[in-house]
This record gives C-alpha cells, sequence and structure tokens, in this order.
C-alpha cells in the first residue's frame, strides 16, 4: 500500500469512528424515549433494561455502519479540499479517481463485513430481543400498550390508551377498533379497564367500564348498532403472540429475524403455495371443475383440498346456490393468493434489502466524496447537513421502494436496489464532473 493510500485512509477514521458512535447514541436515545414510559416504574429491573437495549442496538450498528461511512467521507474529502491537498495532489497528477481508491476498496470491504453482520448477527439479536419481550409481556400486559397511540398488541385490533396508573395499573380513556370481520367495523370505547392474559395465556382479556359498542356494516349505511354497558370483558385470542408456551423456545419468525437464507427458502415456500392457489383457481373455474351435480368427495389438486362438498338432487340445493357456493370457494382462494403473493413480496423485499443496505457503504463513498469536495467551504456542519440529506434522501426511495413492491407494482429487486443505482448514477456523474481536465492522469 502506498504512503498516499494509508495517508486517505487514516483520515477517515475518527471522523469515521465520531460519526459510528454518535448515530448510534442518538438511535438507542430515540428508542430508550420512545419506551421509557413502558420500561421504567413498572417493576422492571435494571438489567433487563440494560439487555434489552443491547439486543436492540444489533440493528442499530447495521444502519449507523453505512451512515457513518457517508459522513467521513464527506468530511475528510471536504477537509482535504479546504486545505489544498487535493489540489496539491492533482498538481502533481494525481486525479480524484485515484483519491478515492483505497476508500472504495475499504467499502467494498465494508459492504462484505455489515452484509455478514446483517445476516449472523441480526437476525439473532432480533430474535433475542423479541423474546425477551415476550417475557415482559406475559408478565406485563399492560406494556405493550403506549400512551395516547394506537397499538397493535394483537393482530387484528388496534388500541388505543389515554394513560395509565402503574400502581393500580388501571387504563384509561380506552378506544379499541376490531377489524377481525371482513363485513363489519367495531369499535369499542371505555372511561377506564384492565387489561391481564388468561391462565393459559391463549387470551387477552381486557375488563371494560362504563362504555359503548359501535357496530356498522360495510356497503350499508343504513345498518348502525350501539350498546352501552357498564362493565364487559372483552376477550380476543392472544395466540399469535407467542405466549402459550415456552416463549424461549419458539422457533425464529419474521424477516427480521430471518437470515437471507431461511428467508429464501420461505420465499420457495411460498411460490410452491401461489402455483397451488392458481391451480385451484383454474380447476374451479375451468369446465372441468367441480361437478355440481353429483355428491362427491372434495376434490384435491396436488395435496390442495376443496374445502367444500356440494350436492344436488335429495339435498334440495339449487343451482343458484351451487353457484353461490363455487364463486365463494374461488373468492376465499384468491384472498388466499393475494395474502401469499404480498408475503412472499415482503420476504424478498427483506431479502434484497440485506445486501441492498449493506452494499449502501461502497456506494456513500462513491457519491459521499465528490459531494465532499463540493462542500469544502462549509466545514462540519454543511458536511453533516450534506451527509444527513443524502442519506434521507435514500432512505426515502428505499421506504417508497419496499411499499410499492409488497403490492406486486415493481419488481421487488428493483424497488429496493433502485436507491443505490440512482446514488451511483449521481456519484459517477459527480465524480466525472470534478475530475476535469485531470482525467487523463488517473492512476
Amino acid at each position: 500500500m502506498k504512503i498516499i493510500d494509508r495517508y486517505i485512509l487514516k483520515s477517515h477514521l475518527l471522523p469515521f469512528g465520531y460519526a459510528f458512535l454518535t448515530i448510534v447514541f442518538m438511535l438507542i436515545l430515540q428508542f430508550f424515549s420512545i419506551f421509557a414510559d413502558r420500561l421504567i416504574g413498572k417493576g422492571m429491573g435494571f438489567a433487563t433494561i440494560l439487555e434489552l437495549i443491547f439486543l436492540q442496538s444489533a440493528w442499530m450498528i447495521g444502519l449507523a455502519i453505512p451512515m457513518a461511512v457517508l459522513v467521513a467521507v464527506v468530511l475528510t474529502f471536504g477537509a482535504l479540499t479546504t486545505t489544498s491537498e487535493v489540489t496539491v495532489f492533482r498538481a502533481t497528477g494525481i486525479s480524484l479517481y485515484r483519491l478515492m481508491a483505497p476508500v472504495l476498496i475499504a467499502g467494498l470491504f465494508l459492504s462484505g463485513l455489515v452484509e455478514r453482520f446483517n445476516n449472523v448477527i441480526v437476525p439473532v439479536a432480533n430474535y433475542y430481543a423479541r423474546t425477551l419481550m415476550l417475557e415482559i409481556a406475559r408478565s406485563k400486559p399492560e406494556f405493550g400498550l403506549e400512551e395516547n397511540a394506537f397499538s397493535k398488541l394483537v393482530d387484528g385490533y388496534s388500541i388505543f390508551v389515554r394513560d395509565s396508573d402503574k400502581k393500580s395499573k388501571e387504563l384509561r380513556g380506552i378506544v379499541i377498533y376490531d377489524y377481525t370481520n371482513p363485513d363489519f367495523s367495531i369499535m369499542v370505547t371505555a372511561e377506564k379497564g384492565t387489561l391481564e392474559f388468561s391462565p393459559d395465556y391463549h387470551y387477552l382479556m381486557m375488563t371494560l367500564f362504563n362504555g359503548e359498542i359501535h357496530e356498522m356494516k360495510h356497503g350499508d349505511l343504513s345498518y348502525y348498532r350501539k350498546i352501552g354497558f357498564e362493565k364487559d370483558r372483552f376477550i380476543v385470542e392472544s395466540s399469535k403472540l407467542d405466549l402459550t408456551g415456552n416463549v424461549k423456545k419458539r422457533i425464529r419468525s419474521g424477516d427480521n429475524e430471518l437470515s437471507a437464507d431461511e428467508l429464501l427458502f420461505i420465499n420457495n415456500e411460498l411460490r410452491v403455495r401461489i402455483a397451488a392457489s392458481e391451480r385451484m383457481i383454474e380447476h374451479l373455474k375451468g369446465k372441468n371443475g367441480l361437478d355440481l351435480h353429483a355428491g362427491r368427495k372434495p376434490a384435491v389438486i396436488k395435496g390442495e383440498a376443496v374445502v367444500a362438498q356440494l350436492k344436488t338432487g335429495d339435498s334440495g340445493v339449487s343451482a343458484s346456490d351451487q353457484k353461490d357456493g363455487k364463486d365463494s370457494l374461488i373468492a376465499v382462494e384468491k384472498r388466499n393468493l393475494e395474502s401469499s403473493r404480498r408475503m412472499l413480496n415482503r420476504y424478498i423485499v427483506s431479502y434484497h434489502k440485506k445486501y441492498a443496505l449493506s452494499f449502501s457503504c461502497f456506494v456513500f463513498i462513491l457519491v459521499g466524496a465528490p459531494l465532499g469536495v463540493m462542500a469544502r467551504k462549509g466545514g462540519f456542519g454543511l458536511g453533516a447537513a450534506v451527509s444527513l440529506l443524502l442519506f434521507v434522501l435514500y432512505w426515502v426511495l428505499m421506504l417508497f421502494g419496499e411499499s410499492i413492491a409488497e403490492y406486486g407494482l415493481i419488481g421487488p429487486f428493483i424497488s429496493v436496489w433502485f436507491p443505490n443505482f440512482i446514488l451511483t448514477a449521481i456519484g459517477i456523474l459527480l465524480a466525472v464532473r470534478l475530475n476535469g481536465p485531470v482525467f487523463r492522469s488517473m492512476r
């Protein structure tokens, strides 16, 4: 390694370390500020709080490294330009490309390390963090509720609590939206209540006082029902919280708890499920589909059973009822197909995101170095601002890509990697523009 390479790389170490520690500290502080009300004053030991923060810091590190790389590159190249060192280098025939080369190589190496960290360390840490959260929720169910905000403690329900008494564990100002019935919208309100799990942890039970139940039917604005109560027991199934068994022995689930190989395996399984659903729909629609004019057992198509048995003749089922039954089967299968496709898209997005976010270390160097040269007169403040704006742009494009990919509007690969493609193009254009006449002297 030449002296110039060592000098360029050493110039990045201090800004990178400072930026990395600052970003991690800010992310931990943000996490703690969100969960402070639920962590403090509810009987949890200080060691448990530290363990939770430590486990949560894994994904923060994976996010902070690319951000720190961007800040370090912008600040370092800005400082080299301010002190006229870049001018001296170019005067001796050393191009901007040559100055960027050692940092780009280091960026590729760092991208590989981040990819391994995101695929090996982060999923395990997320698993144990989720397990710890479940253990806390098992002993303190109110932990899953955030004051003055809607909480998704149980799938299919959105629960709002205005405030709570930490000593008596009484909840006040309760609003519950029930999304489990596709035909009705149900809202439950109550002045106060308590929250607990059943002894077997299969159900979450809320005892509500002085409230109302509002029920409306979808597509029928004339239907509305209101029921008042002084005391009511609101019970929902909590099996999806994984609290019914030993949470420490639960299976890893969710895209943030799985490695890329595990995500790829699930994607293949989902593709098989989607293909089976498509065949089922074609079978139901086709001429050789269900025979609706004779009693028979449910048809089976490569392991996928039709979940209805339609009979005619003595059963007295009319042709119209038979058609409605068939249409219902098709509608159910279409919903299953749509759900599988969205799940597949979400897991594919997570798969590509592990690699795209890791590769951003290289991309941020490619675009950050020219921006640092351009921001030479702004010092630390301008360099930090440029870095922040660039990372916000990157993250907005990433989130936008995730959203449209989940609905299948654009392929997951393109939507996730699009921010890297855009910033790479911007970086190359800026580097060529700044290098100018010294392009011929690249070494």
